[in-house]
């Protein structure tokens, strides 16, 4: 297990490096300069040169990259041209917004996914499977925005029952938090409700034609100690690597969520930093997510190293 643990962290470290050079690239192909940007067009040829010279700039490409790495490895995305704050302190601000927005959608697409999928793989091939696959299929493929106005529309606008936009007033009790938070969760966890009871699905159908299953209905056992004991069991280990990926897909898929809504989180950060051409901003977001996604990956592989006891055994025969 350890040796295990060990690889995966080895293997941490490359990919870091990718994300890294990979967002710097990709920063520096996007038209325009940053300077001109921000100095507006009014700007003179010298003011412009100034600036350039102290965002380091003027330098060749490979030395900026070389700059940028250090200041990363070093805890420091830069400071916001736009906000005169340093970009991690800003993220920082608004990661709870996009964490807890997150974990409520993740929260949802668990409750509702996970049943649906047992029940639609207990009754294949019946009306209640096609209508679980169908709504699944409608789940994945509903764009989060246009649904996210949708459920505006309908319990904000026309039934009143929720709001629409906003965090809430912490003064007003925990009610207020909670029902800001409802409709956004459920347009962001649409996609990952519809990708879990698909997979919960496909993982059932596949155990409960596994020898021993049938091995356990020759024996007499009752059907629901079988489903639940020897089939459900093991049917769940491939969905918690599905479920902790959907938590990364969350975290970086907020950004549409989060316009929507209104929700002051990295998303709505992330926006902003783009329309106002805060290259710094955006590229200390996108490299701050891409690390949060690489880290929930590898806390997955490690929790299901645990579960499977088959990964521990071939890497103790390593």
């Amino acid at each position: 297990m350890a040796r295990y643990v060990a690889r995966r962290l080895v293997q941490v470290i490359p990919t870091l490096f990718f994300v890294i050079l990979t967002v710097f690239l990709i920063m520096k192909m996007i038209p325009g300069d940053p300077a001109e940007v921000l100095l507006g067009p009014q700007a003179r040829a010298e003011d412009i040169a100034r600036f350039r010279q102290q965002l380091g700039l003027d330098k060749p490409v490979l030395i900026q990259f070389i700059m940028y790495l250090k200041r990363v490895l070093t805890g420091d995305l830069g400071r916001s041209l736009i906000y005169r704050q340093d970009v991690l302190s800003l993220i920082l601000e608004r990661l709870p917004t996009t964490v807890t927005l997150s974990l409520c959608a993740l929260f949802i697409a668990i409750v509702i996914g996970i049943p649906s999928g047992i029940i639609a793989a207990m009754k294949r091939n019946s009306l209640l499977d096609l209508l679980v696959t169908v709504l699944a299929l409608v789940g994945i493929s509903i764009p989060i925005f246009w649904f996210g106005m949708v459920l505006i529309i309908l319990f904000s606008l026309q039934l009143g029952w929720l709001p629409a936009v906003g965090l809430g007033d912490p003064s007003k009790g925990l009610w207020d938090i909670v029902s800001h938070f409802i409709l956004p969760s459920l347009a962001l966890g649409i996609l990952s409700t519809g990708t879990i009871a698909r997979f919960t699905r496909s993982s059932m159908l596949e155990v409960l034609n596994q020898d021993y299953i049938r091995t356990a209905y020759a024996k007499g056992l009752k059907k629901s100690l079988i489903l639940y004991r020897h089939a459900l069991r093991n049917a769940l280990i491939p969905v918690i690597t599905v479920i902790g990926l959907q938590l990364g897909n969350l975290l970086a898929g907020a950004v549409l969520t989060e316009t929507v809504f209104a929700l002051p989180g990295l998303g709505k950060l992330m926006v902003d930093g783009i329309f106002r051409r805060d290259y710094m901003l955006v590229q200390g977001e996108v490299l701050f997510t891409a690390v949060i996604y690489i880290f929930v990956n590898l806390v997955v592989d490690i929790a299901y190293a645990f579960i499977n006891p088959k990964i521990r055994q071939s890497y103790r025969s390593v």
